[in-house]
């Protein structure tokens, strides 16, 4: 079956991508989360998922933790973290930082390791 999904059934931000699909919804193996944001220092705290995730990121520059490592990623360039690692992101600015996280679940199972 083909979806066409549009970016309203996933945004209501006209200016970032930021939003997501859970595939489950659309019978689809992967859900897809569209991180966009401005803020220096803005990102997801440390967390984990049972399965693996990969961070494209579209625009920007981000400092990343995968486990162990930290690693300074710009535009273009792809990160992946196995099931089971924790791992978090964080703009460095300046400007926007854009990021198409692609979770190898059809839903978002998620354990958060930092409190808010």
């Amino acid at each position: 079956m083909v979806f066409v999904i549009d970016r309203a059934t996933w945004t209501e931000n006209t200016t970032h991508w930021q939003g997501e699909i859970e595939g489950a919804a659309y019978g689809m193996p992967y859900s897809i989360i569209f991180f966009g944001k401005d803020a220096i220092g803005s990102g997801p705290r440390l967390h984990t998922h049972p399965y693996l995730e990969t961070f494209i990121v579209r625009t920007g520059r981000a400092l990343f933790t995968l486990g162990d490592k930290e690693i300074e990623a710009t535009a273009g360039q792809v990160l992946v973290a196995p099931a089971g690692t924790p791992h978090k992101f964080k703009n460095l600015g300046p400007g926007l930082l854009e990021t198409i996280d692609i979770h190898a679940s059809d839903r978002f199972e998620t354990t958060w390791l930092e409190q808010s």
